[in-house]
């Protein structure tokens, strides 16, 4: 792995018998299986020690102990800078044509799995039940993934957020269940944009815009600042809000934007692309 020179621990970890890519591939071996501990992993590992080398592990077979040190001691940084390596090589060969809007844009959305309490009681989230939730941050244009969190899944959807890294320049795009006017505003700060769906109809004074005409899907394109003193104290800039009909559900949806410069239409198909997340 070309990145594990930037990190100290390399060189007190090089020696050791595992390598750097045959713990990541006994890790990625032993996820595969569903192993609940090291010791069912090197179990099955030393059980097929003669396949060690053909699998990627090494020639000798992999034990516990120094697998357990090297999970201990080395930086996790190699191995996301690794994982970040291989989504961008993943990006490009999947961008076969472009995108009708030229940028970088991500859905963000979170997913919540159910464990059995009586195993996985540390993920306890309610009286009966545990839970994890997937917090995941996908690339629209090449439909990839960039970015998955795991929490418990009492951890509320707008906590999430906190976790991204905002590109200058980029879009994010939310669900109403990540309406937190503050965040938002954060976004605006960076110098990104945002197109989220409206929660609890904020009240609000129109600064400029127009109802659209009557034979297309847009009916309303309005610049606004939200009057209510906690709102506007959230997010005290200018947004433009959006009403635009959706042929395809039959209904129409409200939505906010920082972004001035794309066509209500553009962030109307922004949006709809969330729905691939």
């Amino acid at each position: 792995m070309e990145h594990r020179t930037k990190h100290k621990v390399e060189d007190r970890t090089l020696g050791w018998q595992l390598s750097y890519w045959g713990q990541l591939l006994v890790l990625m071996f032993g996820q595969l299986l569903g192993c609940r501990s090291l010791r069912e992993l090197t179990d099955i590992t030393t059980a097929h020690h003669k396949k060690s080398f053909h699998l990627g592990f090494g020639k000798e077979a992999v034990d516990r102990n120094i697998l357990s040190r090297c999970n201990a001691n080395r930086d996790w940084h190699v191995f996301e800078e690794f994982s970040n390596h291989m989504i961008a090589m993943a990006q490009e060969a999947r961008i076969d044509r472009e995108f009708c809007i030229g940028g970088k844009f991500y859905a963000f959305d979170s997913s919540t799995i159910d464990l059995c309490m009586s195993v996985y009681d540390w993920a306890k989230f309610r009286s009966t039940k545990s839970g994890i939730k997937l917090h995941t941050q996908l690339d629209i244009v090449t439909q990839i993934p960039v970015m998955i969190n795991i929490t418990n899944a009492s951890v509320h959807d707008v906590n999430a957020m906190d976790i991204i890294d905002y590109e200058p320049l980029a879009g994010y795009i939310f669900d109403r269940g990540y309406w937190d006017l503050e965040r938002l505003h954060k976004i605006e700060e960076l110098g990104a944009f945002f197109v989220i769906r409206e929660k609890s109809k904020p009240k609000f004074v129109v600064e400029d815009g127009m109802d659209m005409p009557e034979n297309g899907n847009i009916l309303q394109d309005y610049t606004v600042r939200f009057s209510g003193k906690r709102n506007a104290s959230n997010y005290p800039s200018r947004i433009r809000r959006i009403v635009a009909y959706i042929p395809d559900l039959k209904r129409s949806f409200v939505f906010y934007t920082n972004n001035f410069f794309l066509a209500a239409e553009q962030i109307v198909f922004l949006y709809k692309n969330r729905w691939q997340v």
